[in-house]
């Protein structure tokens, strides 16, 4: 056993099993019932009884039942009223069954029919979805071995020591493999798109003083997305065996017996059924929950004001894994929430004055974009802030850490009230202005003119005297908004996926409250938990999340084709 092996095992073993304490299961939710039947208070799943209510607010169980509210208890993941098999309008028969079609379950679909199996793909929607623009690797061929291990320590802290470090470095020392393979197979089916290297890593081509290279996917440019993309990708799919069969939600799984998973009911739009059984095993990558109102008021309850940028993901592989057997993990998700859009991607971690709706100074700026939610939480910003700086900021900011400037004629392609054509942007949520009057700008930034003006008054009165009384910022960080044309640009950070999900092994396998595989059940993508772990999702690594889930998508398939 190598010493990664062994130090990982050590990892996961303790992983596990603090999911396994605090994450919710079926066995865990109905032994808690149990409990409450029996006196202790928690009445089925609608809520706490009076006499009693207040022995059952000290019960571990309770707590873990409850919504973030204190009403219901797991309304949202109600068990499925069972099929019959006369209610079964046909039956088919394949060797793996992937349950969606998105960046990771196209890859796995393509992957297993690579290696031989016969596979089918279900996808409620009409046709593939996926989201964004970038999926990262690490090229192991010119990448110091040092630095990748650097780089997943790296991730371990950024992800608060709550992640499953086996899961990461499956991702660094497999991903570069797996998305020159998206790249090629996506192009063969007709993808835009192209190897970008390293360049998009700026950041982080040293780690600890190593060498790291990257390989980087890149479906574009907007509104080109990876949407795109895995549609193209399908195409090659299909052209390899694989059947997909779209506007068919799935319902549940199939289990026999022996709890082993080896099919599922799904319901097409002519409102039968039909039952796809899976010779080697079920993958389900459904996505994540964030449209699921009552999933988000118990997970994530501070996303409450929050505008979500997917639609219809609603946990549909949630409830099934889970009524499988499988555990979620515990409360405090992982969420990612940000805007590339509203002005330049590489200007968003730049520490330029940064004020609320109502344009009051809010923050250290040198707090990274991912982390602004966290200050914006309230229903009057709802994620609403502003960068402003002035004519001089080429200069003054030429040496900032956390990103590259973009020139003034650049930055007129986010402008909305410059007549220039766009390029490489989506034109509905481009949202940058200029102005030559500060309070011409709060208008335009649908900030209050008076507070605006205030809060660059006295952020001006700090720069002059080299500290920042008010946050602390850095002074050489610290530039004054004094010459027009003054800019600002006003960044809405969203709900772009939710990336915690059901406790799996390194095979992607969904495991049990026990800690043993569920048999015949894999669960990727942002279904699939244990790869992150902080409040919220690092991008330390651009294109981490696509990267991660072609990367598990290529190796699922390959070994569940291969059983």
């Amino acid at each position: 056993m190598s010493k990664d092996t062994e130090k990982d095992n050590k990892a996961v073993d303790q992983y596990t099993q603090n999911v396994l304490q605090n994450g919710i299961s079926r066995r865990s939710f109905l032994s808690c019932t149990a409990m409450g039947a029996a006196g202790i208070g928690l009445m089925g799943l609608s809520g706490f009884s009076g006499k009693n209510a207040e022995a059952a607010q000290e019960s571990h169980c309770t707590e873990f039942a409850r919504s973030s509210d204190g009403g219901a208890t797991l309304n949202f993941m109600p068990k499925p009223e069972p099929i019959e098999d006369s209610d079964i309008a046909e039956t088919l028969t394949f060797d793996v069954i992937v349950v969606g079609a998105g960046a990771s379950g196209v890859p796995a679909a393509l992957s297993a029919a690579e290696n031989g199996a016969k596979v089918a793909v279900l996808q409620k929607h009409p046709m593939p979805v996926s989201q964004g623009n970038t999926g990262s690797g690490i090229d192991l061929k010119t990448s110091d071995k040092a630095g990748i291990e650097a780089l997943v320590a790296k991730l371990m802290n950024d992800n608060n020591h709550r992640c499953n470090p086996a899961l990461l470095r499956q991702w660094a020392y497999n991903s570069g493999e797996a998305v020159k393979w998206v790249i090629d197979r996506a192009a063969k089916g007709g993808a835009t798109v192209e190897d970008q290297g390293s360049k998009p890593q700026f950041a982080i081509r040293k780690v600890n003083g190593y060498t790291l290279n990257y390989v980087t996917s890149f479906f574009g440019p907007k509104p080109y997305t990876t949407g795109d993309g895995i549609r193209a990708l399908a195409k090659t799919a299909e052209k390899a065996g694989v059947k997909f069969f779209f506007n068919m939600p799935a319902s549940q799984l199939v289990q026999n017996n022996a709890d082993e998973v080896n099919g599922v009911i799904a319901k097409g739009r002519d409102g039968k059924y039909r039952k796809f059984m899976a010779n080697k095993g079920v993958i389900l990558a459904t996505g994540d929950y964030q449209n699921n109102k009552a999933m988000c008021d118990y997970f994530i309850p501070d996303l409450k004001y929050f505008g979500r940028k997917q639609m219809d993901r609603t946990g549909d592989g949630f409830a099934m894994a889970y009524w499988a057997g499988g555990v979620i993990e515990p409360i405090g998700h992982t969420k990612m929430l940000h805007d590339f859009d509203a002005g330049p991607a590489s200007m968003c971690d730049m520490p330029f004055l940064a004020v609320n709706r109502s344009g009051s100074r809010f923050v250290n700026e040198t707090v990274a974009m991912s982390l602004f939610n966290n200050y914006l939480r309230d229903p009057e910003n709802a994620g609403h802030y502003n960068q402003v700086f002035d004519a001089d900021y080429m200069t003054t900011a030429a040496n900032w850490p956390g990103g590259k400037l973009v020139p003034p004629e650049g930055l007129k392609n986010y402008m909305p009230d410059d007549p220039s054509p766009k390029h490489g942007v989506f034109e509905s949520q481009i949202n940058t202005h200029s102005a030559d009057t500060l309070e011409e700008l709060a208008k335009k930034l649908g900030c209050d003119p008076a507070t605006f003006a205030a809060s660059v008054k006295r952020y001006n009165e700090l720069c002059a005297a080299g500290k920042d009384d008010d946050f602390g910022k850095p002074a050489e960080l610290m530039a004054p908004v004094k010459k027009a044309p003054f800019y600002g640009i006003h960044r809405r950070v969203r709900v772009s996926t939710i990336c915690s999900g059901m406790l799996v092994n390194e095979n992607h396998q969904a495991l049990d409250a026990d800690g043993k595989t569920i048999k015949g059940l894999y669960v990727i993508g942002n279904l699939g938990g244990g790869f992150y772990g902080g409040v919220d999702y690092p991008l330390t690594v651009f294109g981490l999340s696509l990267g991660r889930c072609y990367t598990f998508g290529y190796m699922s398939g390959k070994h569940v084709a291969k059983l």
